[in-house]
């Protein structure tokens, strides 16, 4: 399954009434502690305490599970990596990391931008209480090379820890669910298991933390950054 299937439907998604992004109940929702079973802070886990394979992405380091797919964004001009694309069955879990502010949450000003473009877009956005505050559900109109219209459908996650912030959008079969059972489970898990290396160097609130290719896969990664199952 390519990126580019990622979460494309030929139907609308039912939505509920679009919520008020500005309600401070979901304020309320961010401001609780989400992070007790992860996201990871480096300094709150001791990796050498156990045997588990790891991938160091430099800012993030992540935990494969069996049949795992693996796609990174790469910056053609950098070649850094900006994201990574995790495949599992008809699901995937897009990953980026960013600095974020030491003693105040972004998540407002992200929900207001995200429904703002998102209805600018033509689509429809949902807001309801997911596993790490609140979750952003889109349904979002495309058209295809032949001028049909398709649906990209996804789910947004955000996990705020010390001066970063992790976002994960679930797309394809996970992002088309609610919870975290069913399709949702191992990427949900995979997601959980992650632990940032936030740098010390200063960084606008919002600005990417690029990753960086760990040795063990560079002779692996071919140029369209597509890397073989783990």
């Amino acid at each position: 399954m390519s990126e580019n299937d990622q979460g494309i439907e030929n139907e609308p998604q039912e939505q509920a009434e679009v919520v008020d992004p500005t309600d401070p109940k979901w304020d309320e929702l961010d401001a609780q502690d989400w992070r007790e079973d992860g996201p990871f802070d480096l300094d709150e886990v001791d990796l050498d305490a156990d045997d588990v394979d790891r991938l160091d992405f430099g800012s993030l380091i992540m935990t494969p599970f069996d049949e795992m797919q693996l796609q990174l964004q790469i910056d053609e001009a950098t070649q850094q990596v900006q994201a990574a694309l995790v495949m599992h069955a008809n699901s995937a879990l897009e990953v980026a990391v960013f600095g974020a502010p030491a003693t105040s949450s972004m998540a407002g000003d992200i929900r207001r931008e995200m429904v703002e473009v998102t209805e600018q877009q033509g689509g429809d956005v949902q807001l309801a209480e997911g596993p790490f505050g609140t979750e952003i559900r889109r349904v979002i109109p495309l058209q295809n090379d032949e001028g049909e219209t398709m649906y990209h459908v996804s789910r947004t996650w955000f996990a705020h820890g010390p001066r970063w912030l992790v976002r994960g959008v679930l797309m394809g079969e996970a992002g088309m669910t609610e919870g975290t059972d069913g399709p949702a489970a191992v990427l949900y898990e995979f997601f959980r298991n992650l632990v940032v290396r936030r740098d010390e160097s200063p960084r606008v609130p919002g600005d990417l933390i690029p990753m960086t290719i760990p040795e063990e896969l560079v002779a692996q990664a071919p140029e369209d950054g597509e890397v073989p199952e783990q």
